[in-house]
């Protein structure tokens, strides 16, 4: 069987629906915790336990697909952003390497999935094979993510 992009793939490269475009990321959502916030960016640090300190860094301009649909000063804004909360990242889990993935095959809007990769790793040498989030993914313990978002904010405040 050979895969297919969904049958609303043009709306959503359109920006209709949008589950990106609409309202500033909450301070908490099934997904994760935001923590970090500038007028270019929302970055949430999310729950499922995927990799501890997956975080989403989500551009809040106008409806973007790539990176390169960003005038000179947005995309400077933005990987300054990306690079902020990506430092922050390193300092307080310490991983063996920090990736970086800009993909948006399920939800295109400019967004960089930031991965602390650590010596134990689903992947090692390899991309992190990330799948699309469906919500029924093992979540962290509130307490460890509280915590973890409470010092992120403080480093990155």
């Amino acid at each position: 069987m050979i895969a297919q992009w969904p049958l609303d793939w043009n709306e959503r490269l359109a920006g209709t629906s949008c589950e990106m475009c609409g309202e500033r990321s909450p301070e908490a959502d099934d997904y994760g915790l935001r923590i970090y916030q500038s007028h270019v960016v929302d970055a949430v640090l999310q729950r499922a336990s995927i990799q501890r300190g997956y975080t989403l860094v989500i551009w809040r301009g106008r409806h973007v697909i790539e990176p390169f649909e960003l005038s000179d000063e947005e995309a400077a804004r933005y990987w300054q952003e990306v690079l902020k909360v990506g430092k922050a990242l390193a300092r307080f889990y310490k991983p063996l390497k920090m990736n970086y993935q800009v993909l948006g095959n399920t939800v295109p809007h400019l967004h960089a999935h930031l991965l602390p990769r650590y010596e134990i790793d689903p992947a090692p040498g390899r991309p992190f094979p990330l799948l699309p989030q469906n919500g029924s993914e093992a979540k962290f313990d509130d307490e460890v993510l509280n915590g973890d978002a409470s010092e992120l904010r403080r480093l990155l405040g």
